[in-house]
């Protein structure tokens, strides 16, 4: 299975909303299929346009390791090198952080990822995970 058009618009329309909702600063957030290649984005109003990097960064990541941002995280707490050297290896598109979010279907099987950026990076995977909540995946922060 694999993500629609319409889910990847929906994702990022409910994150972008939810933050905002929230009273957080502007969100942007994009969507990823399981190669990495990016099916929809949005940025808020107000939002800086070097967002757009921050959250493929955060997405990619996650598709790439198959583990969500806070795993990343925690792996690059415990072993710097080589998240590090991961980093180099997917030629620096990887952001170990909070807010990529991985998307499994039904099934279980990863179809994609979610990349939020504009806030903290929790509220950022808050964001994340309402979006993919809402079109009926589960989300794997």
């Amino acid at each position: 299975m694999a993500f629609t058009l319409d889910e990847a618009q929906r994702i990022v329309s409910i994150a972008l909303n939810h933050g905002r909702d929230a009273g957080w600063n502007p969100l942007s957030a994009v969507v990823l299929d399981a190669g990495g290649h990016p099916i929809a984005f949005a940025r808020s109003d107000g939002a800086s346009p070097g967002r757009y990097a921050i959250a493929e960064a955060k997405a990619y990541g996650a598709i790439m390791l198959g583990m969500g941002g806070r795993a990343q995280m925690a792996r690059a707490e415990a072993q710097a090198y080589f998240m590090g050297t991961v980093n180099g290896v997917f030629g620096g598109k990887v952001l170990p952080v909070p807010g990529g979010v991985l998307v499994r279907d039904l099934d279980g099987a990863v179809i994609g990822a979610v990349g939020v950026t504009g806030d903290s990076s929790d509220n950022d995977a808050e964001a994340a995970c309402a979006g993919i909540t809402a079109v009926g995946y589960t989300p794997e922060p």
